[in-house]
């Protein structure tokens, strides 16, 4: 049967030329993403804040308490990998969701420092298989024309959601009393029930049927995080990514500090160019969809990483120019900044689906995740060390970085054109290809 195709130019639809896929059948998955985004929103912007004011410990305690938690969890995503191949993305997630639901219901009952390690622990295990598992699981979705829509859609409303949320949490921080924080909590727990029901109880048109082989048919080679390790392709891909993790950071960790300390602007400059990020990213990322899906997926991705260089290099030169040249150039740095998230994000993700083997797909996305795990662990501490050297160090690291990862993926090229070359099978067996359908876009 003829693989399907997208609808000609003409016959799209309003909803189709604004870059969003077909959403039919998806209602259930799309409001669990939802749920998903605002309850990671409350999490980075809540859990310091919630700490400080419903315990006795000091701030220094509470910081210390949660990034021993978050440490612990590091091999969260390995796990993830590991239960993706066994039960499939759909019940990954749902235990993610029902694990995060436990952690927000921990966060109650949390007082001392090490109950906080305890659940900054359950909760950002809950959140890596969360993560882990979301590509495989717009691989459910995704027809073969328009997987690039739906990365692009889910990430629109991830930064609707995670924006939305950290509004709410900073909201109650400033109006409600402890009770009121601690209602947040009971309301962020239950959301996580309600996605984990909407997950199990939806049913993907794409979910792949019991394996109905031959008796005598030959098996792929096993999964195993080895296999992952040895193949160099997807390897370069996990270590161009960290460019990309790397530079997620800066609205978190860096800007505001930069923009105040360095820049000498005030501190509300930085809570506008953030949501000036989340408005771009949320209103143009599905139309951006529509150019991204006609080209060569390894090549806008290289174009991603030259646009973050350019960005950073207008970020590093911010700090020798003066005020009024600032008040022009910081926004349009943090929009040049955008563009390469809009530009990265939805084909990064799609090839960290498309070059891993379907029968290994959970192990290939696991250590792909762990890329995520150790930059958000890496990244507080190295750009806060290279901003106290001097305003420039953190963005020409930055930049450089970025520079460095375009090598990396456009050497995938091969890779994506074949579908093949991954390592060989032992004897006896057959390797599946990867999936790289629509990958290759149009060459231009």
């Amino acid at each position: 049967m003829a693989p399907p195709q997208p609808p000609a130019a003409g016959q799209e639809s309003l909803v189709a030329r604004l870059g969003f896929p077909d959403l039919t059948g998806n209602g259930r998955f799309v409001a669990a993403n939802v749920i998903d985004s605002l309850a990671s929103g409350l999490v980075m912007a809540f859990m310091v804040v919630y700490f400080t004011g419903t315990t006795d410990l000091s701030l220094v305690s509470v910081g210390t308490s949660l990034t021993l938690g978050y440490a612990l969890a590091l091999p969260a995503p390995a796990l993830a990998g590991w239960l993706l191949d066994r039960i499939g993305p759909r019940r990954v997630v749902a235990v993610g969701n029902l694990v995060s639901a436990v952690g927000f219901v921990s966060l109650l009952l949390a007082g001392s420092a090490w109950q906080i390690v305890a659940t900054q622990l359950v909760v950002q295990t809950g959140a890596s298989l969360y993560w882990t598992s979301g590509s495989a699981l717009v691989a459910l979705v995704a027809q073969e024309h328009d997987r690039t829509r739906w990365f692009a859609f889910i990430r629109a409303l991830r930064n609707v959601g995670i924006g939305f949320g950290g509004a709410v949490a900073a909201l109650a921080v400033a109006v409600a009393d402890v009770n009121g924080l601690r209602a947040l909590v009971a309301l962020n727990a239950a959301g996580y029930l309600a996605a984990a029901w909407l997950i199990t109880s939806w049913r993907p048109v794409r979910e792949p049927a019991p394996d109905t082989s031959a008796p005598g048919a030959k098996a792929p080679s096993r999964a195993s995080y080895l296999m992952v390790l040895r193949d160099g392709a997807y390897m370069r891909l996990v270590a161009a990514n960290v460019s990309f993790v790397l530079a997620s950071m800066v609205l978190s960790i860096l800007l505001g500090l930069y923009a105040t300390d360095s820049l000498r602007v005030g501190a509300w400059v930085a809570g506008v160019l953030i949501t000036l990020n989340t408005a771009l990213v949320a209103t143009t990322q599905t139309v951006a969809s529509r150019w991204i899906e006609r080209r060569r997926t390894t090549r806008v991705i290289a174009l991603a990483a030259v646009v973050n260089a350019v960005a950073f290099t207008v970020f590093a030169v911010l700090g020798v120019l003066p005020s009024w040249a600032v008040a022009v150039g910081l926004p349009a740095a943090v929009i040049v900044y955008t563009l390469a998230e809009i530009l990265g994000s939805p084909p990064m993700g799609e090839l960290s689906v498309a070059l891993a083997p379907a029968h290994a797909r959970g192990r290939y996305l696991g250590v792909f995740q762990l890329s995520w795990t150790l930059g958000g662990v890496i990244a507080p501490a190295a750009l806060t060390t290279l901003l106290s050297w001097g305003p420039a160090w953190p963005w020409l690291f930055l930049a450089t970085v970025s520079v460095l990862s375009v090598p990396l993926v456009l050497s995938l090229e091969s890779r994506v054109r074949r579908g093949t070359d991954h390592a060989s099978p032992p004897a006896g067996s057959v390797e599946p290809a990867p999936d790289t359908t629509a990958l290759e876009g149009n060459p231009s």
